[in-house]
Protein backbone atom coordinates (compact mmCIF):
# COMPACT_ATOMS: atom_id res chain seq x y z
CA UNK A 1 0.00 0.00 0.00
CA UNK A 2 2.68 2.21 0.41
CA UNK A 3 4.04 1.57 -3.07
CA UNK A 4 0.83 2.39 -4.21
CA UNK A 5 -0.05 5.78 -1.99
CA UNK A 6 3.76 7.26 -3.46
CA UNK A 7 2.83 6.28 -7.24
CA UNK A 8 -0.51 8.04 -6.66
CA UNK A 9 1.42 10.79 -5.33
CA UNK A 10 3.83 11.39 -8.25
CA UNK A 11 1.77 9.98 -11.49
CA UNK A 12 -1.70 10.24 -12.61
CA UNK A 13 -5.04 8.62 -13.94
CA UNK A 14 -6.97 9.03 -16.74
CA UNK A 15 -10.34 10.56 -15.13
CA UNK A 16 -12.13 9.23 -18.31
CA UNK A 17 -10.56 7.08 -20.93
CA UNK A 18 -12.74 8.54 -23.62
CA UNK A 19 -11.46 11.94 -23.45
CA UNK A 20 -7.75 11.12 -23.68
CA UNK A 21 -7.03 13.72 -26.08
CA UNK A 22 -6.25 17.66 -24.77
CA UNK A 23 -7.54 20.45 -25.48
CA UNK A 24 -5.50 23.23 -27.53
CA UNK A 25 -4.97 26.72 -26.57
CA UNK A 26 -1.57 27.51 -28.62
CA UNK A 27 -1.03 27.93 -32.25
CA UNK A 28 0.83 24.94 -32.84
CA UNK A 29 -2.04 22.45 -31.09
CA UNK A 30 -5.31 21.00 -33.04
CA UNK A 31 -8.42 22.28 -31.47
CA UNK A 32 -8.31 18.83 -30.17
CA UNK A 33 -5.81 15.46 -30.23
CA UNK A 34 -8.44 13.38 -31.32
CA UNK A 35 -8.08 8.90 -30.38
CA UNK A 36 -9.31 8.05 -34.19
CA UNK A 37 -6.22 10.96 -35.39
CA UNK A 38 -7.70 11.52 -39.00
CA UNK A 39 -10.34 14.06 -37.99
CA UNK A 40 -7.38 16.40 -37.07
CA UNK A 41 -6.79 19.28 -39.62
CA UNK A 42 -3.14 20.89 -39.66
CA UNK A 43 -3.15 22.63 -43.09
CA UNK A 44 -3.40 26.19 -41.21
CA UNK A 45 0.36 25.54 -40.25
CA UNK A 46 1.31 26.58 -44.46
CA UNK A 47 0.29 30.49 -42.85
CA UNK A 48 3.92 31.31 -41.08
CA UNK A 49 1.84 33.51 -38.73
CA UNK A 50 0.31 30.26 -37.40
CA UNK A 51 3.52 29.15 -36.14
CA UNK A 52 4.56 29.22 -32.67
CA UNK A 53 8.20 26.97 -33.75
CA UNK A 54 6.77 24.13 -30.98
CA UNK A 55 8.71 20.78 -31.66
CA UNK A 56 5.91 19.19 -33.09
CA UNK A 57 4.81 21.01 -36.08
CA UNK A 58 7.52 19.97 -38.09
CA UNK A 59 5.46 16.33 -38.41
CA UNK A 60 2.41 18.27 -38.69
CA UNK A 61 2.31 20.04 -41.63
CA UNK A 62 5.01 19.07 -44.39
CA UNK A 63 4.49 20.82 -47.65
CA UNK A 64 4.97 18.35 -50.40
CA UNK A 65 5.58 20.20 -53.71
CA UNK A 66 4.16 23.72 -55.13
CA UNK A 67 0.38 22.77 -55.82
CA UNK A 68 -0.87 22.49 -51.76
CA UNK A 69 0.06 18.60 -51.07
CA UNK A 70 1.34 18.24 -47.62
CA UNK A 71 1.24 15.15 -45.56
CA UNK A 72 0.35 15.11 -41.26
CA UNK A 73 2.47 12.28 -39.26
CA UNK A 74 2.07 11.76 -35.79
CA UNK A 75 2.78 8.96 -32.94
CA UNK A 76 1.27 7.54 -29.72
CA UNK A 77 2.95 5.06 -27.52
CA UNK A 78 1.26 3.56 -24.42
CA UNK A 79 2.40 1.27 -21.74
CA UNK A 80 -0.51 0.43 -19.22
CA UNK A 81 0.00 -1.91 -16.16
CA UNK A 82 -3.35 -3.68 -15.15
CA UNK A 83 -3.48 -5.58 -11.61
CA UNK A 84 -6.29 -7.51 -10.54
CA UNK A 85 -7.53 -9.33 -7.42
CA UNK A 86 -10.04 -11.58 -7.44
CA UNK A 87 -10.71 -10.88 -11.04
CA UNK A 88 -14.39 -11.87 -12.74
CA UNK A 89 -15.13 -12.82 -8.49
CA UNK A 90 -12.55 -15.19 -8.11
CA UNK A 91 -13.73 -16.81 -11.26
CA UNK A 92 -11.46 -16.35 -13.66
CA UNK A 93 -8.83 -18.72 -14.91
CA UNK A 94 -5.69 -16.60 -13.10
CA UNK A 95 -8.16 -14.07 -10.84
CA UNK A 96 -5.13 -12.65 -9.09
CA UNK A 97 -3.56 -11.60 -13.16
CA UNK A 98 -1.06 -8.72 -13.79
CA UNK A 99 0.11 -8.00 -16.65
CA UNK A 100 1.50 -5.17 -19.18
CA UNK A 101 0.02 -3.57 -22.38
CA UNK A 102 2.60 -1.94 -24.55
CA UNK A 103 1.53 -0.22 -28.19
CA UNK A 104 3.00 1.51 -30.24
CA UNK A 105 0.40 4.02 -33.00
CA UNK A 106 2.26 5.89 -36.10
CA UNK A 107 0.06 7.65 -38.65
CA UNK A 108 0.92 8.62 -41.84
CA UNK A 109 -2.56 11.54 -43.27
CA UNK A 110 -1.52 12.39 -47.07
CA UNK A 111 -3.94 15.28 -48.41
CA UNK A 112 -3.61 15.94 -52.34
CA UNK A 113 -5.94 18.47 -53.37
CA UNK A 114 -9.86 16.76 -53.08
CA UNK A 115 -7.71 12.63 -52.71
CA UNK A 116 -6.46 11.76 -48.94
CA UNK A 117 -4.33 8.51 -48.01
CA UNK A 118 -4.37 7.57 -44.03
CA UNK A 119 -2.68 4.63 -42.68
CA UNK A 120 -1.75 3.96 -39.37
CA UNK A 121 -0.48 0.36 -38.03
CA UNK A 122 -0.45 -1.07 -34.84
CA UNK A 123 2.13 -2.80 -33.01
CA UNK A 124 0.40 -4.17 -29.71
CA UNK A 125 1.88 -6.31 -27.34
CA UNK A 126 1.36 -7.81 -24.01
CA UNK A 127 3.08 -9.06 -21.27
CA UNK A 128 2.13 -11.59 -18.65
CA UNK A 129 -1.66 -12.06 -19.68
CA UNK A 130 -2.87 -15.36 -17.78
CA UNK A 131 -3.61 -18.25 -19.06
CA UNK A 132 -3.40 -16.53 -22.34
CA UNK A 133 -3.32 -13.03 -24.26
CA UNK A 134 -6.93 -12.41 -26.38
CA UNK A 135 -7.66 -10.53 -29.18
CA UNK A 136 -8.07 -7.64 -26.98
CA UNK A 137 -4.36 -7.43 -25.00
CA UNK A 138 -2.86 -8.38 -28.61
CA UNK A 139 -2.63 -8.41 -32.41
CA UNK A 140 1.13 -8.26 -32.91
CA UNK A 141 2.30 -5.70 -36.54
CA UNK A 142 -0.82 -5.33 -38.38
CA UNK A 143 -3.16 -2.21 -39.94
CA UNK A 144 -5.27 -0.62 -37.64
CA UNK A 145 -6.50 2.34 -39.88
CA UNK A 146 -5.80 2.56 -44.01
CA UNK A 147 -8.30 4.50 -46.32
CA UNK A 148 -8.64 6.81 -49.41
CA UNK A 149 -11.26 9.19 -49.29
CA UNK A 150 -12.40 11.92 -51.83
CA UNK A 151 -14.07 15.12 -51.12
CA UNK A 152 -16.74 16.47 -53.49
CA UNK A 153 -17.76 19.93 -53.52
CA UNK A 154 -16.35 23.09 -52.26
CA UNK A 155 -15.11 22.42 -48.59
CA UNK A 156 -13.43 19.86 -47.09
CA UNK A 157 -15.72 18.02 -44.89
CA UNK A 158 -14.66 17.92 -41.05
CA UNK A 159 -13.01 21.54 -41.43
CA UNK A 160 -15.57 23.57 -42.33
CA UNK A 161 -19.59 24.23 -42.19
CA UNK A 162 -19.88 25.12 -46.20
CA UNK A 163 -21.87 22.46 -47.86
CA UNK A 164 -19.17 19.01 -49.00
CA UNK A 165 -19.33 15.18 -49.51
CA UNK A 166 -16.27 12.83 -48.50
CA UNK A 167 -16.63 9.41 -50.04
CA UNK A 168 -14.00 6.80 -47.97
CA UNK A 169 -13.51 3.12 -48.24
CA UNK A 170 -10.93 1.13 -45.86
CA UNK A 171 -10.12 0.65 -42.94
CA UNK A 172 -11.33 2.69 -40.31
CA UNK A 173 -12.09 3.54 -36.14
CA UNK A 174 -15.41 5.13 -36.12
CA UNK A 175 -16.81 7.01 -32.63
CA UNK A 176 -19.88 8.26 -32.44
CA UNK A 177 -22.06 9.94 -30.19
CA UNK A 178 -21.06 9.03 -26.21
CA UNK A 179 -19.75 5.67 -27.85
CA UNK A 180 -22.76 3.90 -26.06
CA UNK A 181 -23.25 1.63 -29.61
CA UNK A 182 -20.16 2.79 -31.35
CA UNK A 183 -16.90 3.06 -30.08
CA UNK A 184 -13.00 3.08 -30.54
CA UNK A 185 -12.64 0.53 -27.60
CA UNK A 186 -9.35 2.54 -26.85
CA UNK A 187 -9.21 1.70 -23.41
CA UNK A 188 -8.13 -2.00 -23.91
CA UNK A 189 -4.78 -2.38 -25.97
CA UNK A 190 -6.48 -3.19 -29.03
CA UNK A 191 -8.95 -0.53 -30.52
CA UNK A 192 -11.44 -1.93 -32.96
CA UNK A 193 -11.95 -0.61 -36.54
CA UNK A 194 -14.20 -1.76 -39.36
CA UNK A 195 -13.82 -2.58 -42.96
CA UNK A 196 -15.77 -1.15 -45.51
CA UNK A 197 -17.56 2.40 -47.18
CA UNK A 198 -18.85 5.80 -45.18
CA UNK A 199 -20.31 8.75 -47.03
CA UNK A 200 -19.94 11.82 -44.61
CA UNK A 201 -22.31 14.61 -45.34
CA UNK A 202 -20.98 18.00 -44.38
CA UNK A 203 -24.56 20.74 -44.46
CA UNK A 204 -23.89 24.01 -42.60
CA UNK A 205 -23.89 23.23 -38.83
CA UNK A 206 -24.61 19.37 -39.37
CA UNK A 207 -23.04 16.09 -40.22
CA UNK A 208 -24.63 13.30 -41.48
CA UNK A 209 -23.06 9.76 -41.68
CA UNK A 210 -23.66 7.14 -43.75
CA UNK A 211 -22.17 3.32 -43.20
CA UNK A 212 -22.10 0.15 -44.39
CA UNK A 213 -18.92 -2.55 -42.44
CA UNK A 214 -17.80 -5.25 -40.74
CA UNK A 215 -16.05 -5.16 -38.07
CA UNK A 216 -12.25 -6.25 -37.85
CA UNK A 217 -11.33 -9.65 -35.95
CA UNK A 218 -7.95 -9.05 -34.44
CA UNK A 219 -5.70 -12.59 -35.09
CA UNK A 220 -3.18 -13.71 -33.20
CA UNK A 221 -0.19 -13.47 -35.53
CA UNK A 222 1.34 -9.83 -37.45
CA UNK A 223 -0.67 -8.99 -40.50
CA UNK A 224 -3.98 -11.49 -40.25
CA UNK A 225 -6.36 -9.40 -38.86
CA UNK A 226 -9.54 -9.60 -40.75
CA UNK A 227 -13.09 -8.34 -41.61
CA UNK A 228 -15.52 -10.70 -39.31
CA UNK A 229 -17.40 -12.99 -41.69
CA UNK A 230 -20.65 -13.22 -39.27
CA UNK A 231 -20.95 -9.41 -38.08
CA UNK A 232 -22.05 -6.53 -40.47
CA UNK A 233 -23.44 -3.09 -39.37
CA UNK A 234 -25.05 -0.40 -41.68
CA UNK A 235 -26.85 2.73 -40.76
CA UNK A 236 -26.61 6.65 -40.53
CA UNK A 237 -26.06 8.98 -37.74
CA UNK A 238 -27.04 12.52 -37.99
CA UNK A 239 -25.54 15.75 -35.81
CA UNK A 240 -27.24 18.89 -35.82
CA UNK A 241 -27.35 22.16 -33.44
CA UNK A 242 -30.56 22.76 -31.38
CA UNK A 243 -30.81 26.03 -30.05
CA UNK A 244 -27.14 26.26 -28.27
CA UNK A 245 -27.39 22.52 -27.63
CA UNK A 246 -26.65 19.23 -29.43
CA UNK A 247 -29.03 16.84 -31.44
CA UNK A 248 -28.37 13.26 -32.28
CA UNK A 249 -30.26 11.36 -34.56
CA UNK A 250 -29.52 8.03 -35.89
CA UNK A 251 -30.56 4.48 -37.35
CA UNK A 252 -28.43 1.64 -36.75
CA UNK A 253 -28.79 -2.11 -38.74
CA UNK A 254 -27.05 -4.96 -37.34
CA UNK A 255 -26.04 -8.72 -38.42
CA UNK A 256 -24.57 -11.34 -36.54
CA UNK A 257 -25.24 -14.90 -38.49
CA UNK A 258 -23.83 -16.77 -34.76
CA UNK A 259 -25.52 -14.74 -32.05
CA UNK A 260 -25.97 -16.55 -28.47
CA UNK A 261 -28.72 -15.46 -25.80
CA UNK A 262 -30.46 -17.67 -23.51
CA UNK A 263 -28.45 -20.47 -24.22
CA UNK A 264 -29.94 -20.65 -28.35
CA UNK A 265 -27.55 -19.88 -31.39
CA UNK A 266 -29.03 -18.28 -34.24
CA UNK A 267 -29.08 -15.61 -36.75
CA UNK A 268 -29.36 -11.95 -35.25
CA UNK A 269 -30.92 -8.77 -37.22
CA UNK A 270 -31.70 -6.05 -34.98
CA UNK A 271 -32.02 -1.95 -35.82
CA UNK A 272 -31.82 0.96 -33.48
CA UNK A 273 -33.18 3.96 -33.26
CA UNK A 274 -31.86 6.35 -31.17
CA UNK A 275 -31.49 9.90 -30.36
CA UNK A 276 -29.02 12.27 -28.02
CA UNK A 277 -29.42 15.81 -26.58
CA UNK A 278 -26.57 17.42 -25.10
CA UNK A 279 -25.26 20.71 -24.24
CA UNK A 280 -24.06 22.78 -21.44
CA UNK A 281 -26.40 26.30 -19.72
CA UNK A 282 -23.97 27.90 -17.42
CA UNK A 283 -22.38 25.76 -15.47
CA UNK A 284 -24.69 22.97 -15.93
CA UNK A 285 -24.17 20.65 -18.94
CA UNK A 286 -26.44 17.46 -19.02
CA UNK A 287 -26.24 14.40 -21.97
CA UNK A 288 -29.41 12.31 -22.26
CA UNK A 289 -29.80 9.33 -24.91
CA UNK A 290 -32.37 7.15 -25.61
CA UNK A 291 -32.76 4.35 -27.78
CA UNK A 292 -35.41 1.33 -29.10
CA UNK A 293 -34.47 -1.75 -30.44
CA UNK A 294 -36.41 -4.45 -32.56
CA UNK A 295 -35.72 -6.86 -35.03
CA UNK A 296 -35.46 -10.66 -35.47
CA UNK A 297 -32.94 -13.55 -33.38
CA UNK A 298 -33.65 -16.84 -34.16
CA UNK A 299 -37.48 -17.38 -33.98
CA UNK A 300 -38.16 -14.55 -31.54
CA UNK A 301 -38.81 -11.04 -32.30
CA UNK A 302 -36.61 -8.30 -30.40
CA UNK A 303 -38.05 -5.68 -28.05
CA UNK A 304 -35.32 -4.23 -26.42
CA UNK A 305 -34.37 -0.24 -25.06
CA UNK A 306 -32.13 1.78 -23.40
CA UNK A 307 -32.46 5.24 -21.43
CA UNK A 308 -28.99 7.24 -20.49
CA UNK A 309 -28.93 10.25 -18.73
CA UNK A 310 -25.98 12.43 -17.21
CA UNK A 311 -26.33 15.73 -15.26
CA UNK A 312 -23.39 17.71 -14.17
CA UNK A 313 -22.73 20.66 -12.38
CA UNK A 314 -19.10 23.01 -12.26
CA UNK A 315 -18.15 25.18 -9.74
CA UNK A 316 -15.04 26.98 -11.67
CA UNK A 317 -15.14 29.88 -8.61
CA UNK A 318 -14.83 26.87 -5.83
CA UNK A 319 -11.13 25.44 -4.42
CA UNK A 320 -10.08 22.61 -6.66
CA UNK A 321 -13.01 23.57 -9.75
CA UNK A 322 -15.41 20.90 -8.81
CA UNK A 323 -17.29 19.09 -11.54
CA UNK A 324 -20.14 17.38 -9.87
CA UNK A 325 -22.27 14.68 -11.79
CA UNK A 326 -24.61 12.19 -11.65
CA UNK A 327 -25.16 9.72 -14.54
CA UNK A 328 -28.26 6.98 -14.76
CA UNK A 329 -28.82 4.21 -16.72
CA UNK A 330 -31.47 1.92 -17.53
CA UNK A 331 -31.01 -1.11 -20.34
CA UNK A 332 -33.49 -3.65 -20.93
CA UNK A 333 -32.90 -7.40 -20.42
CA UNK A 334 -35.38 -10.51 -20.99
CA UNK A 335 -38.83 -10.99 -19.10
CA UNK A 336 -39.43 -14.12 -20.28
CA UNK A 337 -37.66 -17.16 -21.50
CA UNK A 338 -39.56 -18.42 -23.96
CA UNK A 339 -42.13 -16.06 -24.88
CA UNK A 340 -40.45 -16.28 -28.78
CA UNK A 341 -39.83 -12.41 -27.89
CA UNK A 342 -36.41 -11.06 -26.35
CA UNK A 343 -35.90 -8.32 -24.68
CA UNK A 344 -32.20 -8.30 -23.67
CA UNK A 345 -30.61 -4.97 -25.23
CA UNK A 346 -27.81 -5.26 -27.41
CA UNK A 347 -24.94 -2.55 -27.07
CA UNK A 348 -23.42 -3.74 -30.58
CA UNK A 349 -20.09 -1.93 -30.41
CA UNK A 350 -19.46 -0.10 -27.30
CA UNK A 351 -16.45 1.81 -25.60
CA UNK A 352 -14.21 -0.76 -24.01
CA UNK A 353 -14.22 0.67 -20.64
CA UNK A 354 -17.64 1.26 -20.08
CA UNK A 355 -17.74 2.35 -16.46
CA UNK A 356 -14.83 3.05 -15.61
CA UNK A 357 -11.55 1.55 -15.67
CA UNK A 358 -12.74 -1.54 -14.16
CA UNK A 359 -15.76 -2.59 -15.92
CA UNK A 360 -17.22 -6.31 -15.07
CA UNK A 361 -21.04 -5.44 -15.83
CA UNK A 362 -21.97 -4.52 -19.48
CA UNK A 363 -24.40 -2.55 -20.77
CA UNK A 364 -27.85 -5.47 -20.77
CA UNK A 365 -30.22 -6.28 -18.04
CA UNK A 366 -29.23 -2.92 -15.92
CA UNK A 367 -30.10 -0.50 -13.92
CA UNK A 368 -27.26 2.06 -12.90
CA UNK A 369 -26.73 5.10 -10.73
CA UNK A 370 -23.09 6.35 -10.96
CA UNK A 371 -22.45 10.14 -8.99
CA UNK A 372 -18.98 11.10 -9.68
CA UNK A 373 -17.08 14.35 -8.80
CA UNK A 374 -13.91 15.68 -10.72
CA UNK A 375 -10.95 17.76 -9.53
CA UNK A 376 -8.07 20.31 -10.77
CA UNK A 377 -5.58 20.04 -8.40
CA UNK A 378 -3.05 22.23 -10.39
CA UNK A 379 0.05 21.97 -11.95
CA UNK A 380 -1.53 19.82 -14.88
CA UNK A 381 -2.93 17.33 -12.25
CA UNK A 382 -6.71 16.58 -11.86
CA UNK A 383 -8.55 13.77 -10.07
CA UNK A 384 -11.61 12.38 -10.15
CA UNK A 385 -13.77 9.80 -7.31
CA UNK A 386 -16.84 8.07 -8.85
CA UNK A 387 -19.37 5.14 -7.36
CA UNK A 388 -21.54 2.77 -8.79
CA UNK A 389 -24.37 0.32 -8.09
CA UNK A 390 -25.87 -1.59 -10.33
CA UNK A 391 -29.17 -3.83 -10.53
CA UNK A 392 -31.15 -6.41 -12.88
CA UNK A 393 -33.81 -4.50 -14.89
CA UNK A 394 -35.35 -7.68 -15.56
CA UNK A 395 -35.46 -10.47 -13.15
CA UNK A 396 -35.93 -12.51 -16.13
CA UNK A 397 -32.61 -12.11 -17.06
CA UNK A 398 -28.78 -12.49 -16.20
CA UNK A 399 -26.07 -10.43 -16.17
CA UNK A 400 -23.73 -9.56 -18.79
CA UNK A 401 -20.01 -8.31 -19.98
CA UNK A 402 -19.19 -5.48 -22.39
CA UNK A 403 -18.95 -7.07 -25.28
CA UNK A 404 -22.64 -8.80 -24.48
CA UNK A 405 -21.32 -12.13 -23.38
CA UNK A 406 -23.39 -14.28 -20.58
CA UNK A 407 -21.45 -13.99 -17.46
CA UNK A 408 -24.36 -15.21 -14.75
CA UNK A 409 -27.61 -16.73 -15.78
CA UNK A 410 -30.84 -15.79 -13.89
CA UNK A 411 -31.06 -19.38 -12.49
CA UNK A 412 -33.73 -19.43 -9.52
CA UNK A 413 -31.73 -16.17 -8.01
CA UNK A 414 -34.53 -14.08 -6.87
CA UNK A 415 -32.45 -11.06 -6.09
CA UNK A 416 -31.78 -7.79 -8.29
CA UNK A 417 -28.84 -5.83 -7.07
CA UNK A 418 -25.17 -7.25 -8.70
CA UNK A 419 -22.99 -5.72 -6.95
CA UNK A 420 -21.42 -1.83 -6.10
CA UNK A 421 -17.93 -0.08 -7.11
CA UNK A 422 -16.24 2.78 -6.35
CA UNK A 423 -12.95 4.12 -8.32
CA UNK A 424 -10.72 6.58 -7.32
CA UNK A 425 -8.16 8.60 -10.28
CA UNK A 426 -5.80 10.98 -10.81
CA UNK A 427 -4.37 12.54 -14.38
CA UNK A 428 -0.97 14.49 -15.07
CA UNK A 429 -0.69 16.06 -18.59
CA UNK A 430 3.73 16.45 -17.26
CA UNK A 431 4.23 17.92 -21.00
CA UNK A 432 1.78 18.99 -23.69
CA UNK A 433 2.27 15.42 -24.91
CA UNK A 434 3.07 12.77 -21.88
CA UNK A 435 0.27 11.90 -19.77
CA UNK A 436 1.07 10.02 -16.79
CA UNK A 437 -2.33 8.27 -14.94
CA UNK A 438 -3.39 5.57 -12.24
CA UNK A 439 -6.37 4.60 -10.92
CA UNK A 440 -7.82 1.99 -8.16
CA UNK A 441 -10.73 0.55 -8.89
CA UNK A 442 -12.99 -2.17 -6.93
CA UNK A 443 -16.30 -3.97 -7.15
CA UNK A 444 -18.31 -5.64 -4.18
CA UNK A 445 -20.90 -8.31 -5.23
CA UNK A 446 -24.72 -8.61 -4.52
CA UNK A 447 -27.54 -10.18 -3.90
CA UNK A 448 -27.64 -11.81 -7.47
CA UNK A 449 -24.06 -12.86 -7.69
CA UNK A 450 -23.82 -13.99 -4.22
CA UNK A 451 -27.07 -16.39 -5.35
CA UNK A 452 -25.65 -17.52 -8.58
CA UNK A 453 -21.97 -18.74 -7.61
CA UNK A 454 -18.46 -16.96 -6.50
CA UNK A 455 -18.67 -13.89 -5.15
CA UNK A 456 -15.57 -12.53 -4.04
CA UNK A 457 -14.81 -8.64 -4.08
CA UNK A 458 -12.56 -7.52 -7.80
CA UNK A 459 -10.00 -5.18 -7.52
CA UNK A 460 -7.72 -3.42 -10.17
CA UNK A 461 -5.09 -1.14 -9.90
CA UNK A 462 -4.28 0.48 -13.63
CA UNK A 463 -1.30 2.64 -14.13
CA UNK A 464 -0.01 4.36 -17.49
CA UNK A 465 2.12 6.41 -19.47
CA UNK A 466 0.58 8.00 -22.52
CA UNK A 467 2.89 10.05 -24.96
CA UNK A 468 1.09 11.51 -28.13
CA UNK A 469 1.36 14.11 -30.73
Amino acid sequence: MLELALLLAAAAAQVDAGAAGQSGTEAWQAPTLTIVRYDEHWDRLAAPQARDDHWTERFKYIPIGDDGAYLTTGLELRARREAFRDNLLGNAAAPDDAYVWLRALPYADLHVGRVRGFVQPIAAYAIGVAPAAGPIDQTRVDLLQGFADVRLGPAETGASDAPGVTLRAGRQMLSFGSERLIGTRYGPNVPLAFDGGRAIVSLPGARIDLLAVRPVQPGAHSFDDRSSATKSLWGAYATMPWGQTGLDLYYLGYRNRLARFGGVTGAERRHSLGVRHYGAAGAWHWNVEGVVQFGRFADQSIRAWTVATELGHRFPAAPLSPDLALRFNMVSGDAHAGDARLGTFNALFPKGKYFGELSPIGPSNIVNVNPRASFVLGGGVSASVAAMAYWRQSRGDGVYDIPGNLIRAPGAATARFIGKQAEVALAWQATPELELSTSLSAFVPGGFLRQTGPARTTGLWGLEANFRF
